[in-house]
Order: C-alpha cells, then structure tokens, then sequence
C-alpha cells in the first residue's frame, strides 16, 4: 500500500506544483478561467501558496505520515471548493478539479491505510 500512496503523492505533488507555477506567474488560461469563475485576482498568489503547500505536505508525508494526510485532506478540500465555484458558475468543465479531488481522496485514504 505504501508504495501506491508513494507513486500517488509523488504523481499528486507534481501536478500541483506545475499548476501553483501556472497560477503563481498567471498564466493566460489560468487567470481566464479564474475570471470566468469570478474569483477575485488578488487571490491568485493565496491559492498558488496553497497548492505548493499542499504538494510539499504529500512529498514530506512520505516520511511523517501525519502530515501527509494533512496535506492530502487540505488538497481534497481545496478542489472541493474549486468544484463548488464551477458549479456555481455554471461552469461545467470541472474534470481536471475533479480528478484531482480524487487524486487527493485516493492518497489520503492509502496514506491512512500505510500508517
């Protein structure tokens, strides 16, 4: 079990430090659908910082796994509430929130299983 929760993290924490990277230098598709979301510019750097947090959170939760599902709880809610503001927007292409929302709930429950 370890070693899935290992690869899913390690796979998790990428992810969302490529797209911390995206929203932190505001890259054009990120801040398009940011506005089409109606989230204020000025949380961009917040919500990157919560990414990267995140994706810190899953690498050293390898080791303390504490904080390894801290952290996969934090990123679970975190794009619960990007799929709360889709759907409130009326924004239905919610699939790559979604697949980290399981991504996130998928490391969480093996990082529970591993300790």
């Amino acid at each position: 079990m370890f070693i899935a929760y290992a690869v899913i993290g390690i796979l998790l924490a990428a992810a969302l430090s490529a797209s911390a990277f995206a929203m932190a230098t505001r890259h054009e598709a990120i801040t398009t659908n940011m506005t089409k979301l109606a989230v204020p510019d000025s949380w961009l750097p917040r919500l990157a910082s919560l990414k990267a947090a995140g994706a810190l959170g899953l690498l050293v939760g390898l080791w303390v796994p504490f904080l390894g599902a801290a952290a996969a709880i934090g990123v679970f809610l975190y794009f619960a509430g990007g799929v709360y503001y889709h759907v409130r927007a009326k924004d239905y292409a919610i699939a790559p929130a979604v697949v980290f929302l399981v991504l996130a709930a998928a490391a969480l429950i093996l990082r529970i299983a591993t300790a």
